[in-house]
């Protein structure tokens, strides 16, 4: 189970790579820029720039903790008309708005929102939702969702790593190990076995690996300091990524008593089952439609209220409002530790149900 747990771990990390490098959202590291210098110079505070710039993905990392800031720039990798080109997003000099343009293997290309676009395709003062495919490169850059992808996998790795290396010493279990123990036999037994029923354990590393996953991902985000508190699971691509792979495993399974209560529903009229048979296909979709909706939803909005609470002390300036805020914070956060958990375990339950649907014979 070892060997399948990495690989199926691999598996999916590869798979978010590919697609988060996709995830351009809004406003970076300008607006914070903007509104650091709109605070100095007493001008309104923009609540609504600070929190995007928190939830946004973006080819800079910024690294913040007390007594230390630095940016770093990201590589942009891009597949373009004259084929590879890979340069830093340093090149853009932290312009957002489309106003430098960077020249590489013949061509220019400027940056809006976190958009890179030909810049001869793309006027000025254009909107983000206004760019078309044809007007934008293959963008499958290292961006702040992709670098904590991978710190989230590293952490990861290394905690069941040295997991595994306390069951190799045929001891009781101590310390971490004995933390994850329980959880792993609780997915084993009362979420895979229960809901997939003899042939559960095929299913288990997946299980396994994605439930860590979506908890380690969860849990990091709510750590507010470098290299830490990023919005990994509230990116919807990211969540779209794990359903899309639910979906495909729940088809794959899917044996002939699956596909004949979809096609041809057992114990209906023949006038009704193309009917019948419609809703169940779309409930195909639906259902991992619906994975992907919770899960990114409530770490979306966790994240949201947790940093609209803090940008009220700005908002108000007034000594009450920031005793108020630290309260209501601190009870988001306690509430986001539940949720963090509580969102891995859904999201794990519903699959093996899905799994367990997929694969379940017809009684005689």
């Amino acid at each position: 189970m070892g060997k399948n747990f990495l690989s199926v771990s691999l598996s999916i990390f590869l798979s978010l790579i590919i697609f988060s490098a996709n995830a351009q959202h809004e406003p970076e590291s300008h607006e914070m820029n903007e509104q650091t210098s709109n605070l100095e110079n007493h001008e309104e505070f923009n609540p609504t720039h600070l929190i995007n710039h928190h939830l946004s993905d973006s080819h800079d990392y910024e690294f913040d903790i007390p007594f230390f800031h630095k940016t770093f720039h990201l590589p942009v990798i891009l597949w373009t008309k004259n084929g590879l080109t890979v340069f830093s997003s340093e090149d853009f000099d932290e312009d957002n708005e489309g106003k430098v343009v960077v020249e590489k293997n013949g061509q220019k290309f400027k940056r809006i929102h976190d958009i890179i676009v030909y810049a001869d395709k793309v006027g000025e003062h254009v909107k983000p939702e206004d760019i078309t495919l044809d007007q934008r490169p293959l963008d499958f850059s290292i961006t702040k969702n992709v670098l904590s992808l991978f710190i989230t996998f590293l952490l990861l790795f290394l905690v069941l790593l040295g997991v595994k290396k306390a069951y190799d010493e045929k001891g009781v279990p101590k310390g971490l190990a004995g933390f994850i123990e329980p959880i792993i036999v609780f997915i084993r037994d009362d979420v895979a076995k229960e809901n997939i029923g003899p042939k559960y354990e095929r299913y288990v590393p997946f299980l396994l690996s994605v439930f860590f996953f979506i908890l380690f991902a969860n849990l990091l985000g709510l750590i507010p300091f470098s290299p830490f508190g990023y919005n990994l699971t509230g990116n919807i691509l990211v969540t779209f990524v794990l359903a899309t792979i639910v979906f495909i495993i729940t088809n794959i399974s899917g044996n002939k008593s699956y596909w004949k209560h979809i096609l041809w529903p057992p114990g209906v009229p023949i006038i009704l089952k193309p009917f019948i048979a419609l809703i169940e296909i779309l409930s195909m979709f639906t259902k991992p439609f619906a994975l992907m909706i919770r899960l990114f939803a409530n770490i979306f909005a966790g994240h949201t209220i947790i940093l609209t609470f803090v940008t009220l002390i700005f908002v108000f300036k007034n000594w009450g409002v920031p005793l108020a805020s630290g309260f209501a914070t601190i009870f988001m956060y306690i509430s986001e530790l539940l949720v963090a958990f509580l969102q891995a375990y859904v999201f794990t339950l519903l699959s093996a149900i899905y799994f367990g649907m997929a694969v379940k014979e017809e009684a005689h």
